[in-house]
């Protein structure tokens, strides 16, 4: 077996990737301008100084109909060609951060969760709404990157309100279980239908540490209100360069903690091994049991089911005891990966055994089985068409998965089957995710920026409500995934990553934000937009930061949030004349 590649080397490949991302951007123009060309000449260039800046949309429009995003991508000045771009973009937008996150993860195969998870995974999660941002407003005049810039503002706040109301609610929804008596949650129950008060989540206290940090993370926009607050005429650009190295210093604070606390990257290895679990004792009944597990159609075969759940109750008495379930797993093959069969043992019994009385009963084992398969066919039948063959793909799938989040300073000595392709696929994902980032994100912009001039819309509204979709939608569904398990261990890492996602858009997002602002010399007139920002995360974050058990009610709180954000933004532009 070849040697595993040099971190360093990784690590330098990573960080070129990034920067790449950051040169990408220098607004690259096809020069049609319909002279003759030497041989010597490019078909690209750099718009200079000496050239002219880059007209305004509305010029080039009224002059020559609408103006190409690199000099050849489709444009048109219609509402609904516009939209129907900025649909096209937004979903290779979501592409882009769904390769992002697959390649992040293989890459931990390589260097181990410590560096890699506490420090370039976050950045990575965060970058296709960071590069949106970047663009929104480094082209063109000053006066179009001013304008431009508010979809940038709406992206940032849009986003971080969507996660704190939205899918946090949803979480609560999807992974609600019985409130006992103490107010909290027994796992996998749910028996009390949508009862206000005797139904919901808990969390553990990391989880809530997780929510103050998010809190303290509103820390850059307080900075740059200043001026604002204490009505100073003077002292705007200080403030914006402050606020700028606060954030900064509060996303390294972050990611040293990730590195040095690494529990999040925990949680989802002790996850992963479930699901390799799942994955292995189905793959094995579906090869060593009288028929399949699935028909043809894709539902499941309950028939089947019972057979395995008889062959494995070697007494016959209608329950599978600790020793059945042991010496069934322990002949199972799951490819090299050393799983620990008692913790294999307890992990099934804890899914299934809803009952708590250490014992699987017949009806216990078809309903973990049918939650099982359910689960499986989500993670792999992508394209909404069932395959004979998915439950291999399940197998395979969780066995890469549970080698991506392996931590190399705890294992056991088990080796990566192939580190040169794993390092190869890893490297080409997170490659293929930055490019189409770095090229996708600016005609997304162009396309919001056109809609709102052909419809009045403000451009605000529009990304706040549209483009958190596009770059958020991955995360989303895989939170609501986590979360359907309806286990307190699975839920405190679905709020972690959502606290962890608010955090990087408070600093990372806001330090691209803040240093645009500040190096094309930009008006800072976001006052609307900050408040609602920093009222949802103070909200969010003291109701989640000192109580870990939130009953049904609480996703109505969050929901209310998302409508009330927007008409407070509403009344304080147009009615109050903020903006």
């Amino acid at each position: 077996m070849p040697p595993p590649p040099p971190p360093r080397l990784l690590l330098v490949l990573l960080l070129a990737v990034l920067v790449g991302a950051v040169l990408a951007h220098g607004r690259i123009l096809l020069a049609f301008d319909g002279l003759p060309r030497s041989a010597d000449s490019t078909a690209l260039r750099l718009p200079s100084e000496s050239e002219g800046e880059r007209p305004s949309p509305r010029a080039v429009g009224a002059e020559q109909g609408c103006e190409m995003t690199y000099g050849f991508l489709p444009c048109t000045e219609t509402a609904a060609g516009n939209l129907f771009l900025a649909l096209a973009y937004g979903f290779l937008m979501f592409k882009s951060a769904t390769y992002l996150s697959a390649g992040s993860e293989l890459l931990l195969e390589i260097l181990g969760p410590g560096i890699v998870g506490g420090l370039f995974l976050p950045i990575l999660g965060a970058l296709p709404d960071a590069l949106l941002i970047l663009v929104s407003g480094l082209s063109g005049s000053k006066e179009v990157a001013q304008s431009q810039v508010l979809i940038g503002m709406g992206l940032l706040a849009g986003s971080t309100v969507m996660l704190l109301t939205i899918l946090w609610g949803s979480c609560v929804v999807v992974g609600k279980c019985d409130l006992s008596e103490n107010s909290t949650t027994v796992d996998s129950q749910d028996t009390k239908a949508f009862s206000l008060f005797g139904s919901g989540v808990s969390t553990d206290l990391q989880t809530s540490y997780a929510a103050r940090i998010m809190a303290i993370s509103v820390l850059p926009f307080i900075v740059v209100q200043i001026p604002s607050i204490l009505k100073l005429q003077s002292g705007h650009r200080l403030t914006l360069m402050l606020g700028l190295i606060v954030a900064v210093l509060l996303l390294l604070t972050y990611c040293l903690y990730q590195i040095f606390q690494p529990w999040i990257q925990r949680r989802k290895l002790e996850y992963s091994r479930l699901k390799h679990v799942m994955s292995g004792l189905l793959k094995h009944a579906q090869m060593h049991t009288f028929g399949r597990l699935m028909d043809g159609d894709g539902s499941p075969n309950v028939h089947v089911i019972e057979k395995l759940f008889h062959k494995i109750d070697l007494d016959n008495d209608g329950r599978i005891e600790r020793g059945e379930l042991q010496a069934f797993i322990v002949g199972i093959n799951f490819e090299d990966i050393d799983l620990d069969s008692n913790l294999a043992v307890d992990q099934v019994m804890a899914d299934f055994d809803r009952s708590q009385n250490n014992l699987i009963e017949k009806g216990e084992f078809i309903d973990g089985v049918l939650r099982w398969l359910e689960e499986a066919k989500r993670a792999v039948v992508t394209s909404g068409v069932y395959s004979k063959k998915f439950m291999e793909d399940f197998h395979t799938t969780t066995r890469d998965e549970h080698n991506a989040l392996l931590d190399k300073d705890e294992d056991d000595g088990e080796s990566i089957e192939n580190p040169t392709w794993t390092c190869s696929k890893a490297i080409a994902l997170l490659l293929l995710g930055t490019a189409m980032a770095a090229a996708f994100a600016d005609p997304l912009v162009d396309a919001v920026h056109n809609f709102s001039s052909a419809t009045s819309i403000p451009s605000f509204f529009i990304s706040f409500i549209a483009m958190p979709l596009a770059t958020n939608s991955s995360e989303a569904v895989s939170a609501i995934i986590f979360a359907s398990r309806k286990k307190q261990r699975t839920l405190s890492l679905t709020f972690s990553e959502v606290y962890g996602g608010v955090t990087m858009n408070n600093t990372l997002c806001l330090a691209v934000f803040l240093a645009l602002v500040y190096i094309r010399g930009l008006t800072w007139d976001f006052s609307s937009e900050v408040l609602v920002i920093f009222l949802v995360c103070i909200i969010m974050g003291l109701f989640t930061s000192f109580r870990t058990t939130f009953p049904l009610w609480t996703c109505f709180v969050a929901f209310l949030l998302y409508p009330l954000s927007l008409i407070l933004v509403y009344i304080l532009d147009y009615k109050f004349g903020w903006s």
